[in-house]
């Protein structure tokens, strides 16, 4: 992989209010190729968020997805396509694995998916 390769390279967190919907995301951006993997935490995470004036508080389901940057956007509408929040977080960030020198581990070459 190369360094541009390795530049190019997302993590995004998104979080669901079910483990059935998680699973449903995670399933349909894998198949649609616009995610290498996707890990889904299986115990429920507690999220704090402002929403129309309240501080809310919620039992989510967290999805850590692999993408590229060229893939991001279409991830980004395939999970506002299926997910049933108005507005579902999407954080996204470039890779840890973005340094001077590229990776020579397997897992390395499961970013090579594309």
């Amino acid at each position: 992989m190369s360094l541009a390769e390795a530049r190019n390279e997302r993590v995004v967190f998104i979080t669901c209010p079910t483990r059935a919907l998680a699973r449903k995301i995670a399933r349909a951006v894998v198949q649609m190729r616009v995610a290498a993997c996707v890990n889904l935490v299986h115990s429920p995470i507690e999220s704090l968020y402002r929403w129309k004036g309240k501080v809310e508080r919620a039992r989510e389901y967290l999805l850590v997805m692999k993408t590229t940057s060229k893939r991001l956007a279409e991830l980004e509408n395939e999970v506002k396509r299926l997910h049933s929040y108005d507005v579902p977080e999407l954080a996204s960030r470039q890779s840890s694995l973005n340094c001077s020198t590229p990776p020579k581990s397997r897992s390395a070459a499961r970013l090579l998916w594309r």
